[in-house]
């Protein structure tokens, strides 16, 4: 199969900085006119987005402080995954056990998503847990500042679809359960 007429042409690639959770990275690209330019991108490793239901059907959410945007995030477990992690339901397991103390009885995927692949090679991937109880000991990494509590659904829900759930990859994950439960 032939190139498509608006690919770029990598000439080079090269990491210009490198920092705990990100690089930033310069390709040399040749774009479909012949210009010769550079295009530079935020890489990181992919992550997992968790939506976890507790046994009473309650949503486990946590509250994290965000340098970036200089406040309190409200929303979902999420986090990296680490260079050896080959299952994401296993990562998803993990990520939720370390941030919150819960441990989830099943964990099945629900959506992957690149969420701004205009400037970042991020890719998230969703899983909805079920079952969750607090049974697991926290382990958060030295930078996290979280508190864990639980909320119902609909009220996710509503915040989501009111542009109060700030946290885009939270906001995401809701609605796409949402649009599955009214399937």
């Amino acid at each position: 199969m032939g190139r498509d007429e608006l690919t770029w042409e990598t000439l080079d690639s090269e990491t210009d900085y490198t920092c705990p959770g990100f690089d930033v990275v310069r390709d040399d690209v040749r774009l479909p006119d012949g210009t010769e330019t550079e295009f530079h991108y935020v890489s990181e490793p992919h992550s997992v987005v968790i939506l976890a239901f507790t046994e009473d059907g309650d949503v486990v959410v946590i509250r994290e402080w965000r340098q970036a945007v200089d406040r309190i995030n409200y929303g979902l477990p999420a986090g990296g995954l680490e260079a050896d992690d080959t299952d994401i339901l296993a990562a998803a397991r993990r990520e939720l056990s370390e941030e919150t103390g819960y441990e989830a009885g099943a964990v099945e995927r629900m959506a992957t998503y690149e969420p701004a692949n205009g400037l970042f090679d991020s890719v998230f991937h969703y899983v909805v847990a079920r079952g969750c109880t607090p049974t697991a000991t926290r382990d958060l990494d030295y930078n996290e500042s979280i508190t864990v509590e639980t909320e119902s659904f609909e009220t996710l829900r509503n915040k989501a679809l009111a542009g109060e759930l700030k946290d885009g990859r939270s906001a995401l994950a809701v609605l796409q359960y949402a649009l599955q439960l009214d399937d």
